[in-house]
């Protein structure tokens, strides 16, 4: 399959999925605010600030769609694709604030005085909407998002599962809260759930800096490169091997030995076979560089790139 057409039909998947998300987000946020308030429950409140924020990373996510579909530039010869990862930081960032202000807010109601009263069967209602609606779209996200190899897909399926889970627990809160008729259960909920908010933050913060710092999530990415150098004939010692991801695809550098008697065309048809043994081992690589040295070469200390163990 040609790679720009590969790549033009990611990001319509990337834009579609945002899309969803948007109007999704907005129509449960407006729910959730519009009950909370008329229930009195901080609460699902709380949960509905929670799915506000999700309507503003799935805004960001459309934007980031539009950016990653650009051509390379004379600036950016690699393309855009890390604006993804430079996207589900900021998603990271808006989820981190949402529980924050969550967890100030919950606090202040817990421990300010103030009688509350409680909360109205509308906000079960509209909690048990939620998870329902949560749940169908964190399912969608995350199946779009392994299907194109989208981390920001998956980041945004992983927070609104996050939320199905916050509005099961704001749902269990409101039923102790009814059962033992006591309003600060509300309040406690909403504590809870505000802690969970930020953990989920810092996870996705985490793992955005993989590819932003040229790692890779899956190590066992170099020992596929080694055995598919190992299954050519001729190629030995692989060496400075570096994988970087741009998006959902493998850069791949390192550098192999060749029996230097060879003439440059021999050598050339080893580097280019090392090149087809490994994208027939790891999928999604758009680019290997294969640097040949001649076999007993000393080799100073190497800074960067890993060897075999």
């Amino acid at each position: 399959m040609d790679k720009n057409f590969a790549n033009d039909s990611r990001e319509r998947v990337i834009l579609r999925a945002s899309w969803v998300s948007t109007v999704g987000n907005a129509v449960l946020s407006v729910a959730k605010l519009l009950a909370g308030l008329l229930a009195g429950s901080l609460a699902v409140v709380g949960d509905g600030i929670d799915s506000a924020t999700d309507v503003v990373v799935s805004v960001v996510m459309i934007f980031t769609a539009k950016i990653m579909n650009r051509p390379p530039s004379r600036k950016y010869v690699y393309g855009y694709e890390k604006a993804e990862s430079i996207a589900t930081k900021i998603l990271s960032f808006i989820i981190f604030y949402a529980g924050a202000q969550m967890l100030v807010s919950s606090v202040k109601a817990i421990f300010g005085g103030e009688v509350r009263e409680m909360p109205g069967m509308t906000a079960v209602y509209v909690t048990l909407f939620s998870i329902a609606g949560k749940l169908l779209l964190a399912l969608y996200q995350y199946r779009q998002g392994k299907r194109v190899n989208s981390s920001l897909l998956t980041a945004n399926a992983l927070n609104m599962r996050n939320d199905v889970l916050t509005s099961c627990g704001v749902l269990l809160g409101l039923v102790f809260t009814f059962v033992f008729h006591l309003p600060l259960l509300d309040s406690v909920t909403g504590l809870l759930v505000s802690l969970f908010i930020l953990k989920s933050a810092i996870g996705i913060f985490m793992e955005s800096n993989v590819e932003l710092m040229d790692g890779v999530k899956d190590e066992t990415v170099y020992d596929k490169i080694f055995e598919a150098v190992d299954r050519v004939p001729g190629a030995a010692n692989p060496h400075r091997v570096r994988s970087r991801q741009i998006g959902n695809l493998y850069m791949i550098a390192l550098d192999i030995e060749v029996d230097g008697n060879l003439s440059l065309n021999e050598a050339h048809n080893i580097a280019e076979q090392v090149e087809d043994s490994i994208k027939a081992a790891v999928d999604n690589v758009y680019d290997i560089v294969v640097h040949v040295e001649p076999a007993g070469k000393c080799l100073p200390e190497e800074r960067f790139g890993i060897r075999r163990k």
